[in-house]
C-alpha cells in the first residue's frame, strides 16, 4: 500500500458505499476498481474466489452489478448473481452455500438515484471497520489497474429457497397463526419477489402493497420510513397486523390493527421478553442504539434483561452483540437482528419473531406494543466556537452532572457535538416534558455562555 492510512479517501460509511449513481465513487471505473480491490483484500492463498451478488429493484443496479463483476473476475474470482434478493439473503447464502463473500448492491431506504455496495465475509457477517479501511487504501493505490473491456452479465443461480427455507424455521408451529390477515409493504424492493409468497405458505393471509417496481418506485411514499399507505391498508382490509419492509429488506416496521405504528424498540422489548421466558436470551441483555428511548430501558430492566448501548449502525449492534455473546439486538428504525438466524438486520426474520411472539402469547401486537412506555424527548442544539472536551469545562460537566443525578435512573442524557457543524446537542429523556426541557435549556445555556459563539 502506498499511501498512509489518513491520506486515503474514505468510501465506507456506516452502512456500505453509499451515493448517487454514475457518480464517484458509484461511477462506473470506481466500481469495477472496488471489484477487483474486494478479491485483493481476501487472505492471501485464496485461489478462485467465489462471489455472490445480489440487488434490489433500483435501475441502476444491473450496470453497477456489471462492473463491480468484471473487476472481480479480472482478479481471478469467480461471479454469481442471485438476481433482485433481500440483503439478508445474500449474507445467508454467503455462508450456507460456501462464497467466499457477498455483495449487495442497494442504497437500502433511499430513492432510486442513489445506489450502494455493503460487503458481507464468507461466514455471512458484514466487513469489518478495519477490513474497509484495507478495502480503501487498496483502491487508492496507484501501482496497480483493473481489468478493461466490457462489462456484460453476470451468470446467475436461483439459490432463494435454502434462505427461505430457514426463514421457516422460525414458526415451527403455525396453527395459532391460520388465516391471520397480514399486511405486507415491499417498499417496490427486494422484497417483493418473495414475501406474499413466503407468509402465504405458513397459512397466513396477505394483503400486499407497493409490489410492483419499476425501477424507480423504490421506497417512494412507502416502505418502513412511510407507513402511511400500509396503516390505511391495514385499517381498510381488516388485518390482525401489518409490517413495512425497507428497499432492500433489512428492516422492518410494523402498525397494528388500528393502524398505529410499532417501531423497534417496541419490537425488541416484545421479543426481548419472548426469547427470556424461552430461555433463549443469552446473557440476560440486549443491544440498542444511542436512539432507543429510555422507555425500552425501563421496561427491560422491570423484566431482568440489561441494555448495552452502541453508536448508531445496524454493523456496530452486530459488532457488540459478538463482543458479549448476545441473542438480540437492533435499532429504533427496525433493524433487528436476531444472532440465533443470522448476524445481520433481517425485516422478513423480524417479521416472523414477532408473529411467534403473537402467536405463543396469545396476544395481540397492540396489546404487546402497550408494554413500552416512550418517554417524552427534548433535543436542543447550541452553536459552539470550538468542539472543547466538556469533562474540561467545570460549569457545564457540573450542569450535567446535576441533570443526571435529578435523573436517578429514570431518564436519560445525552449530549454530543455533530459530526459535521459547529453544534452541540442536548438531548434529554424523562417522565416529566415540562421539567426535562428546563433541564436541557439550562445546560444549553451554560454552554453558550461557556463555549458558544462569538457574536461580531
Amino acid at each position: 500500500m502506498t499511501k498512509t492510512e489518513s491520506l486515503v479517501p474514505k468510501l465506507f460509511g456506516t452502512d456500505g458505499v453509499r451515493g448517487v449513481a454514475g457518480r464517484y465513487p458509484l461511477d462506473r471505473p470506481t466500481v469495477r476498481r472496488l471489484g477487483a480491490a474486494l478479491v485483493r483484500a481476501l487472505p492471501l492463498g485464496t485461489s478462485s474466489p467465489r462471489f455472490l451478488i445480489g440487488r434490489d429493484t433500483r435501475e441502476s443496479g444491473h450496470w453497477i452489478e456489471e462492473e463491480l463483476a468484471a473487476g472481480a473476475q479480472g482478479e481471478g474470482a469467480v461471479t454469481t448473481s442471485a438476481g433482485v434478493v433481500p440483503t439478508p439473503a445474500v449474507a445467508y447464502l454467503t455462508r450456507g452455500e460456501g462464497f467466499d463473500a457477498g455483495v449487495v448492491i442497494s442504497a437500502s431506504h433511499n430513492a432510486f438515484e442513489d445506489n450502494g455496495i455493503k460487503v458481507f465475509s464468507g461466514s455471512g457477517e458484514k466487513f469489518t471497520e478495519r477490513v474497509e479501511r484495507e478495502i480503501e487504501a487498496i483502491v487508492a493505490d496507484s501501482s496497480w489497474a483493473a481489468a478493461t473491456g466490457e462489462a456484460g452479465p453476470v451468470a446467475g443461480a436461483d439459490l432463494i429457497g435454502a434462505y427461505l427455507d430457514h426463514l421457516r424455521g422460525v414458526i415451527p408451529d403455525t396453527t395459532a397463526l391460520q388465516g391471520l390477515a397480514l399486511g405486507i409493504d415491499c417498499a417496490n424492493g427486494a422484497t417483493t419477489p418473495v414475501a406474499a409468497g413466503l407468509f402465504a405458505s405458513l397459512g397466513i393471509r396477505t394483503v400486499v402493497i407497493a409490489d410492483r417496481p419499476d425501477g424507480r418506485n423504490i421506497n417512494l411514499d412507502c416502505g418502513s420510513l412511510h407507513p402511511e399507505q400500509l396503516a390505511r391498508t391495514v385499517v381498510s382490509e381488516g388485518c390482525a397486523m401489518g409490517v413495512a419492509f425497507d428497499g432492500d429488506g433489512d428492516r422492518a416496521i410494523f402498525v397494528d390493527h388500528a393502524g398505529r405504528v410499532v417501531n423497534g424498540d417496541a419490537v425488541l422489548l416484545m421479543c426481548a421478553r419472548q426469547l427470556q421466558r424461552e430461555g433463549r436470551l443469552q446473557g440476560e441483555a440486549i443491544v440498542a442504539t444511542v436512539m432507543s428511548n429510555i422507555g425500552l430501558e425501563v421496561a427491560l430492566r422491570a423484566s431482568g434483561i440489561g441494555l448495552v448501548r452502541c453508536a448508531v449502525g445496524d454493523k456496530y449492534v452486530m459488532e457488540e452483540m459478538q463482543n458479549r455473546g448476545l441473542s438480540l439486538g437492533g435499532e429504533q428504525s427496525g433493524h433487528i437482528i436476531f444472532s440465533d438466524y443470522l448476524f445481520t438486520g433481517d425485516g422478513l426474520c423480524t417479521a416472523l419473531n414477532v408473529l411467534r411472539t403473537v402467536a405463543i402469547t396469545g396476544r395481540t401486537l397492540a396489546d404487546l406494543a402497550a408494554d413500552l412506555t416512550s418517554y417524552p424527548q427534548v433535543l436542543l442544539n447550541v452553536r459552539v466556537r470550538e468542539k472543547t472536551d466538556l469533562s474540561l469545562v467545570p460549569a457545564v460537566a457540573q450542569a450535567m452532572s446535576d441533570v443526571e443525578s435529578r435523573l436517578d435512573g429514570q431518564g436519560r442524557l445525552l449530549v454530543r457535538y455533530s459530526g459535521t457543524e459547529p453544534l452541540l446537542r442536548v438531548m434529554l429523556e424523562g417522565k416529566d416534558e415540562t421539567e426535562i426541557r428546563a433541564w436541557a435549556q439550562h445546560i444549553v445555556d451554560i454552554v453558550r455562555e461557556h463555549l458558544g459563539e462569538v457574536r461580531k
